[in-house]
């Protein structure tokens, strides 16, 4: 195997020979593999636990609903109608406090915030009575 190349006008016995070591290279390593020495991964647990992957949030490439629906429970559904009896009045007058019926799905900030909304006041306190 050790045949020297021949050398013409052009200087091309350079790059023979160079192709010539890139192959014997690649036999070699073909042939033995290129590794050495393997080396294994070192396990401080004898529990296997499945490693985390890359979990990506949603990118939806369309709205899953054409029109999202409105707010179910907006101020006029929460609030219903103001409570005109004699105790109701009678809290209007002493304690400076109005009393209204509304819905019975509606939480005390839903309350609050219609309210706002509906009456320009800030309510300073909620207190729910289900009747």
């Amino acid at each position: 195997m050790s045949e020297k190349p021949k050398v013409s006008k052009g200087g091309k016995a350079a790059k023979s020979s160079t192709a010539e070591t890139k192959a014997k290279a690649a036999k070699k390593a073909a042939l033995k593999g290129t590794q050495s020495h393997k080396s294994r991964k070192v396990r401080y647990s004898v529990t296997f636990h499945r490693p985390k992957t890359l979990r990506l949030p949603r990118n939806p490439r369309y709205p899953r609903k054409s029109v999202p629906h409105l707010p179910r429970m907006d101020q006029f559904r929460t609030i219903r109608h103001p409570l005109n009896t004699e105790s109701a009045m009678k809290k209007i007058e002493d304690h400076n406090t109005l009393v209204f019926i509304v819905d019975l799905k509606a939480n005390k900030r839903q309350i609050k915030d219609a309210v706002k909304k509906l009456y320009d006041v800030e309510a300073a306190k909620v207190n729910t009575l289900i009747r």
